[in-house]
């Protein structure tokens, strides 16, 4: 059962797979051209327990919670498409992805890549989800609703089912790509550059079968390589290793002209802390910086294993952030402002200036760090886990989603109700 194919074989298969594609929304409007210009952050996945929105406690996930979790999620700007976030563990084992798609297209209008696909049974009845939305199998080969997203098994393995089902996306037209998670002194040498030549030939594998099979096919590099936690060989979800696999992973997809979606976030602390925001902001950042084209994602902690409201709103903070690192600095003759340096002169003050006026809403603003007097803070002795769970709440209790096609719904549950055990 091991396969072992010459290099040329590969490369050439490579070649044959577009650089540059969209993934459509069902919102034409927040379609996703991966182009390389942009830098897309999409929700994390796929957890099995959350801390619940209202009780604070943490518990097994359930459908429930991909429904609110795709709501929230709608409404926050910063998250520009889905990852199935949890395991909707309520629902039957052989159509639960199916369940959780559903849950997803009902509460968003924005792009959904699933990883929690595993067969190409579940795999084709998911496309044909897909192609019910888009209005055909034509419409949805010129605008994928749906991509596909298997994970490889380190080191150098994959997983029959996972194949399959990327297979069946391929067949029908919808982006697929392979992740690495490859572990540094566990399943992939303890060595960076080791462990980035497992992860590589992981992925290229799977990429190359998919254009061998499928020429042109739309694919894509993915990747969320660590090193073990050497004191108890747990994952790390965090750390200067992590973030050099961010950015040295996009020199990797960028030399074989695919896109990237590249692990980001994913803390391995247990609750909205300083370490969740030490981890999450310098992983967003170097994968941002490499120009990453997705980024996964907000919203878990433990490893990707614990869904967190409050995280999720905090994570889309630091990426408000980062994104706003990324405009870089304009320099022209408005920005320079030297007109308005010249009228203020020295003493004066630029806050009644029509320059300022004209420029000041394209600053940065924040919604969680606290910049309250000392004062304010003593008194409140609140902060940003606290804020951003209310605004969560707040979203739950007044979002409205633009609502699925009640007779497409119908449908859909049709195509579901077809999978057996």
């Amino acid at each position: 059962m091991v396969v072992r194919a010459p290099g040329r074989l590969i490369e050439e298969a490579i070649r044959k797979a577009p650089p540059v594609y969209t993934l459509a929304a069902r919102n034409p409007a927040l379609d996703l051209p991966l182009d390389g210009n942009h830098v897309y952050v999409g929700t994390d996945g796929c957890g099995v327990e959350v801390i619940d929105i209202r009780t604070g406690e943490r518990r097994r996930s359930v459908l429930h919670d991909v429904e609110d979790i795709a709501r929230v999620a709608d409404c926050l700007d910063e998250v520009a498409f889905h990852w199935v976030p949890v395991s909707a563990q309520d629902c039957p084992p052989e159509s639960r992805g199916l369940h959780e798609l559903l849950a997803i297209w009902k509460n968003s209008t924005k792009h959904v890549q699933t990883e929690s696909i595993y067969s190409g049974s579940e795999a084709r009845a998911a496309a044909e989800m897909a192609a019910v939305l888009a209005g055909g199998k034509d419409a949805l080969r010129k605008r994928p609703l749906l991509s596909i997203m298997e994970c490889t098994i380190s080191p150098l393995a994959h997983d029959g089912g996972s194949l399959d089902a990327a297979l069946v996306g391929a067949e029908f037209g919808l982006p697929v790509g392979f992740m690495s998670m490859a572990s540094g002194a566990s399943s992939a040498p303890a060595t960076l550059a080791g462990n980035l030549v497992v992860a590589n030939a992981e992925v290229l594998s799977g990429l190359a079968l998919i254009e061998l099979a499928y020429p042109g096919a739309p694919v894509f590099y993915a990747a969320a390589q660590t090193v073990m936690d050497l004191r108890t060989g747990a994952y790390t979800g965090g750390g200067p290793e992590d973030f050099l696999f961010g950015a040295a992973t996009n020199r990797l997809a960028d030399f074989y002209r695919v896109p990237l979606s590249m692990g980001s976030f994913a803390t391995g602390a247990k609750e909205p802390n300083w370490q969740a925001g030490l981890e999450n902001s310098l992983s967003t950042f170097m994968s941002s910086m490499a120009r990453s084209d997705m980024l996964l994602g907000v919203g878990l902690l433990n490893g990707s294993t614990v869904w967190s409201f409050a995280q999720m709103i905090m994570d889309c903070e630091i990426f408000g952030i980062i994104a706003k690192v990324l405009e870089g600095i304009a320099v022209n003759e408005e920005t320079l402002a030297v007109e308005a340096i010249r009228e203020v002169g020295p003493g004066g003050t630029f806050l009644t200036h029509g320059h300022t006026k004209k420029h000041m809403r394209e600053l940065w603003l924040n919604s969680f760090l606290d910049r309250r007097p000392w004062s304010v803070w003593e008194k409140k002795r609140d902060g940003a886990p606290d804020w951003a769970l209310d605004k969560a709440k707040s979203i739950l209790e007044t979002h409205r989603p633009a609502p699925l096609n009640p007779e497409l719904e119908q449908e859909l549950r049709r195509i579901i109700a077809s999978i057996k055990p």
